[in-house]
């Protein structure tokens, strides 16, 4: 009973085994990455296989855009993730209640904006990126119902983050395991029970979504101890607001310039034809699980850096750092094995297209060795985000994204037309984000041991 509470319980990163720490909180964050995916994967598996491939493409043509406004999210979330995890360290209550309450303020205005902004502007949106017209009417529908729920994506994504800042893993994997199970019944009523199409998809993630934030907002309601959220603490307070946005911001631009890069990058997808789309759909959603562990041990390194920065101990940070990079290596070589041995199985569950499947698999190929370049970038920026140190992270994504990706796929795009693709030669796409892939992991490594990050902390307790 005792390791099941270890294991599932909210903890004090700034005690006990580093190795233990980051395993016991990693593995329920790791099944609640997996269980968060499912809501995008399930919405393409049933869409792509009831309804058909231009469906499954109007889903995926719909992702960088949505990921585009949820910017946002990103800015509130990333700020207030620091200062709770630091706060929780320093065992400062009265700070983090605050925290947790202007967050709270922050997201519910960021939902209303994105709201009243991304409903009307959907259609221009899937102009810009030059969507087919076989899907365009399909891929309006759906982003349209996303932004009316979008209320329950940005709660639940900023509710769950405050709890794993402070070491609670356990709550945000029930909740999402129990949602995503509503999700996979609504998917399937909606789309094959009712004949809904990808709108009765969209149906079922926000509906989902906004249980899971109601769920989680009972939770933080409901906190005792070091953190408590009171109605006074919603009021915003001037040094609270600008420490989260200077934190934010840089993460949220960061989260930007992925967006847009990958909305641009979009543009040429879309001119290639449906059939392209479709497979590009399918193999970033099986990307998406390929990346999981990297993920994951980023948010555990975020949280472990930011606690035990806040406590003050920067040897324990040195030691969990090199832990969490090895972790991630094994764990994304180990699962980076299975999805090339077994790619074209995956593909399989979102189309029955044989040339789709063939045509992904070689794109999952191409990416390879990518994930694990990705481990190590993604570890390291976890260690100087938890740090403080928002900025890092945002200059390597502008230098890999920007500098190189954009210019790379245009020129590549347009020097590999050939008579069979015209637009250019999909796989392009997949070798200019590998290319991010390595850079990122080289600017990481460089800037790390350069040490500047273990300087940013907002709590300095020693």
């Amino acid at each position: 009973m005792n390791k099941f509470k270890a294991l599932f319980g909210a903890q004090d990163m700034t005690v006990g085994s580093p190795l233990k720490c980051l395993i016991n909180f990693s593995i329920p964050l790791l099944i609640g990455n997996l269980a968060q995916l499912l809501y995008g994967t399930v919405d393409s598996i049933v869409v792509g296989r009831v309804v058909g491939d231009d469906a499954l493409a109007a889903v995926g043509c719909s992702g960088p855009i949505t990921n585009l406004f949820f910017v946002l999210f990103m800015t509130v979330a990333s700020g207030a993730g620091i200062m709770v995890a630091q706060y929780f360290g320093a065992k400062d209550g009265k700070n983090l209640s605050w925290t947790i309450g202007n967050s709270v303020t922050l997201i519910f205005i960021a939902s209303v904006i994105l709201t009243a902004a991304g409903t009307p502007l959907s259609g221009s949106f899937l102009r810009l990126t030059k969507t087919p017209p076989e899907m365009f009417d399909m891929a309006k529908s759906y982003l349209q119902i996303i932004f009316l729920g979008v209320i329950g994506i940005g709660f639940y994504n900023i509710l769950s983050g405050i709890l794993r800042s402070m070491g609670e893993a356990v709550f945000p994997l029930l909740v999402l395991l129990g949602t995503c199970a509503l999700n996979i019944v609504l998917d399937i009523a909606f789309v094959a029970g009712l004949k809904m199409g990808v709108a009765g998809a969209a149906w079922a993630t926000i509906i989902s979504q906004i249980l899971s934030a109601v769920v989680c907002l009972v939770k933080v309601l409901r906190m005792k101890g070091l953190a408590e959220l009171k109605l006074e603490m919603l009021r915003p307070r001037k040094d609270i607001m600008l420490t989260l946005l200077k934190l934010g911001i840089p993460a949220g631009i960061t989260q930007g310039i992925i967006s847009l890069s990958f909305v641009f990058v979009q543009s040429f997808i879309n001119k290639m034809g449906y059939l392209v789309a479709a497979c590009c759909t399918a193999v970033m959603r099986v990307d998406s699980f390929a990346m999981i562990p990297n993920q994951t041990f980023s948010v555990s390194a975020a949280t472990y850096t930011g606690q035990n920065i806040g406590a003050g101990d920067m040897d324990r940070v040195n030691r969990g750092g090199k832990t969490v990079v090895l972790m991630s290596l094994a764990v994304s070589a180990v699962l980076v094995t299975f999805v090339l041995t077994c790619g074209g199985l995956l593909l399989r569950m979102f189309t029955e297209t044989e040339s789709v499947v063939h045509m992904g698999v070689r794109m999952m190929r191409i990416l390879g060795a990518g994930y694990i370049c990705s481990a190590i970038s993604q570890s390291l920026g976890g260690i100087m985000r938890g740090a403080g140190d928002t900025m890092a992270t945002m200059w390597m994504t502008i230098s890999s994204m920007v500098v190189v990706r954009l210019p790379l796929t245009w020129i590549l795009t347009k020097t590999s037309a050939s008579e069979t693709w015209p637009n250019g030669n999909p796989d392009v796409i997949f070798v200019t984000l590998h290319v991010v892939f390595v850079l990122n992991a080289i600017i990481a490594a460089l800037y790390y041991r350069t040490g500047r990050w273990r300087t940013k902390a907002i709590v300095n307790k020693r």
